[in-house]
């Protein structure tokens, strides 16, 4: 039989086929875009030349309410068009429209904690780690931290394009895990689905308090009943790094910090291999440790201040490797297909300081294999990996930036016109790219309305069709290329899916719309400090909740040495490496509430 085409319909056929191949749908679901966290977006219109006149988009709205630490997420295919998908610390999420930033779903999972926990420096504590999206389900994974008798650890699913929460979720994870108490942890990296499976990733809450361990929570997304889980074997050892669970597609990939009190290893200070579950075999092949380990458990000197990054350099040996960067002060390369136990890595190299909290980027051009990273001394920096047997860390090149940002990466095709951009979070609050080869400046950050405010050290932006999408508190703000604002890809209209039918919620209850965060009344700022050294140099880090103020002013002997973003969080580089005694105190910017006085003595 003969199938009778009509001319209209064959006019809509031919145009879908002409306009998918050029425009192939954009979705960027996860931390740093992909599985690897390689932070590499590919889109031809990023040449240098565009680049340069990048502008802020004044009326892209992108108002939200809260704090915010995760990455936004873009999703297209929905029935109101193109999504950006953001959360925020007081349990708040949001879908907005991509082209203007009005919001067309807006949920609260519950109240976030912002008292009773043992220790910590986010508060409102609420949703912290990038959430993923499942775009063939059009499912939305969150883990939130909510408010109530118990303080409790939810992961939410939720229908990507109303906001429902999805049939058998949230999981309870006091309920479902045994031994995870969730006062004691916080979930700070990006989740990740892998084959199916929901993994979660867990740390302490700063200040190191209570029996917290490195989790790894594995959830079916078909079946959330039947939840798995990673722990290391000894206290301490959080998956601490903003992009949390890498993957190969097959195993996944995270690196702890420090434990307490181990005589031998049980987890702590390594990269840690894990198979589908997850479950870990405890075999050499399947993590590896410094021989040093120990000396770093004991200085609180945490390996996995960077998520673990997925390294691919053609024509070394071993071309398949995986990245750490810590608070030690350097850069390690293992071969991820069999990471070798307590040993000496493939490669390593120092780094001019200590690395924490943010993500790295990686990207491949002409001129060889990169990564690049913020440092702790106002300057972002990259290294080329070099194609030899075995591979070596060598410098590529580095760039002065005031305030701290996690990097993300553009390519027009995958290996040419690489721009690396990096914001300046709690510095200049600007967006900067820089030549993936020379580090020269491709885009300055622009007038007095590329201006962001708000940004934190954890932020990484996001790119789709001619945009950079960045988070910031309170707001997302959108970059366009001087080709103007883009269309959405289109996509065929799917076929119409029943709406999920809500299912009870476990107290606390989620509240429909988002409500604005609370100012705190001013208080005590409460500061706690911790000082180690990094190549034999003096370090202090900082932490302090309960500063009302946007910026703080913080104090190091009586003198004022800094005033920076209030995000409760400072490390405080002196630099000496004999005996000396610091005293600190950090206050609301210009005014006299201040915290409590706290030593470090070397």
């Amino acid at each position: 039989m003969k199938t009778l085409i009509s001319s209209s319909s064959l006019i809509i056929t031919l145009l879908w086929t002409a306009v998918l191949p050029v425009n192939a749908q954009v979705n960027v679901t996860q931390q740093h875009n992909n599985l690897s966290r390689d932070g590499l977006y590919t889109d031809s219109a990023f040449t240098p030349a565009n680049a340069v006149n990048l502008t802020r988009d004044l009326n892209f709205n992108g108002t939200i309410s809260g704090n915010v630490y995760a990455q936004p997420l873009y999703v297209e295919g929905g029935p109101n068009g193109a999504m950006i998908i953001a959360v925020t610390e007081s349990n708040n999420v949001y879908a907005l429209h991509a082209n203007d930033g009005s919001i067309i779903w807006q949920r609260n999972l519950g109240p976030a904690v912002t008292s009773g926990l043992p220790c910590g420096n986010i508060s409102p504590l609420g949703i912290s780690g990038t959430p993923v999206v499942d775009l063939a389900t059009r499912s939305l994974f969150i883990d939130a931290m909510i408010d109530g008798v118990t303080k409790k650890h939810f992961v939410y699913s939720l229908n990507v394009d109303t906001g429902v929460t999805n049939p058998n979720w949230p999981v309870d994870l006091n309920v479902s895990v045994p031994g995870f108490t969730s006062n004691v942890q916080n979930e700070r990296g990006g989740l990740a689905i892998v084959n199916g499976i929901l993994y979660v990733p867990f740390s302490g809450l700063a200040g190191d308090c209570g029996t917290y361990r490195g989790w790894v929570v594995g959830i079916p997304i078909n079946n959330p009943s039947g939840v798995m889980a990673w722990a290391t074997g000894a206290i301490g050892g959080g998956i601490w790094g903003h992009s949390g669970v890498a993957s190969d597609g097959t195993n996944m990939f995270v690196i702890t910090g420090n434990t307490f009190n181990a005589s031998t290893w049980m987890g702590g200070e390594a990269i840690i291999r894990l198979q589908a579950g997850p479950i870990f075999s405890g075999q050499p092949t399947d993590y590896w440790a410094p021989t040093n380990w120990q000396q770093l458990d004991n200085g609180d000197t945490d390996l996995g201040g960077v998520s673990a990054t997925l390294v691919t350099v053609p024509g070394a040996t071993p071309s398949q490797l995986v990245l750490a960067l810590g608070k030690d002060g350097m850069a390690y390369l293992l071969n991820r297909n069999n990471l070798g136990g307590i040993a000496a890595p493939v490669a390593s190299a120092n780094l001019p300081t200590a690395v924490r909290g943010q993500s790295a980027a990686t990207y491949r051009t002409s001129q060889g294999t990169y990564f690049v990273f913020h440092t702790e001394s106002n300057a972002v920096a990259a290294y080329k990996v070099t194609p030899t047997n075995p591979p070596t860390i060598v410098s590529a090149w580095t760039m002065s930036q005031t305030g701290l940002g996690s990097a993300f990466v553009t390519s027009t095709d995958g290996t040419n016109n690489v721009i690396v951009w990096v914001a300046g979070g709690g510095g200049d609050g600007r967006l900067h790219g820089y030549n993936g080869d020379t580090g020269a400046v491709v885009y300055a950050g622009g007038g007095a309305n590329e201006m962001m405010t708000g940004t934190r050290k954890w932020n990484t932006g996001i790119v789709a069709l001619g945009r950079i999408y960045y988070p910031a508190d309170n707001k997302i703000y959108a970059f366009n290329l001087p080709t103007g604002t883009p269309t959405p890809t289109p996509t065929p209209t799917p076929s119409a899916t029943p709406t999920p039918t809500v299912t009870p919620t476990p107290t606390p209850t989620a509240t429909a719309t988002a409500t604005p965060t609370a100012t705190p009344t001013p208080r005590q700022v409460t500061l706690t400090a911790r000082g180690y050294k990094v190549h034999g140099r003096q370090a202090v880090d900082l932490s302090w909740t309960g500063a009302t103020s946007s910026n703080v002013d913080v104090y190091r002997n009586g003198g004022l040495i800094v005033t920076t973003l209030n995000d409760g969080f400072y490390t405080d580089s002196p630099g000496g490496r004999s005996h000396a005694t610091y005293t600190y105190q950090v206050c609301n910017a210009g005014s006299q509430t201040c915290s409590n006085q706290a030593t470090v003595r070397f």
